[in-house]
């Protein structure tokens, strides 16, 4: 007799081997200085570590977040941009997912998301 416990076969944990970021979105808040991070990774049996990086145009570091043995697949965070008087721009937000080491990761995302103006 076969028991399925996942009524979604995509939500079942998987081996590590399989562990990937999925989706990847950032959407700046209207202060402008804060930014929601989403990402999705597959279900996993291992608990897999993240390093997220925001970066201005120009290469700026402005913000960067460990996460390390997350607990959940589908993750939510709030992003400070630091280190700028006005943050209006284009950046660059890169996540990494890796096990033991980073060298080099398991999978890696980049995207580009632009803070408008004040009062823009």
């Amino acid at each position: 007799m076969e028991i399925n416990l996942f009524n979604d076969a995509s939500l079942a944990p998987q081996p590590r081997h399989k562990v990937r970021i999925e989706a990847f979105r950032a959407s700046p808040y209207s202060d402008r200085f804060r930014v929601k991070v989403n990402i999705k990774l597959t279900p996993f049996q291992e608990r897999p570590n993240l390093v997220l990086t925001a970066r201005r145009s120009d290469g700026l570091q402005v913000s960067d977040l460990d996460v390390i043995a997350t607990m959940h697949y589908d993750n939510e965070f709030t992003m400070h941009i630091r280190g700028v008087d006005d943050p209006a721009g284009r950046y660059t937000l890169s996540a990494e997912l890796y096990f033991e080491t980073r060298n080099p990761p398991q999978d890696s995302c980049q995207i580009d998301f632009a803070i408008p103006t004040e009062g823009g």
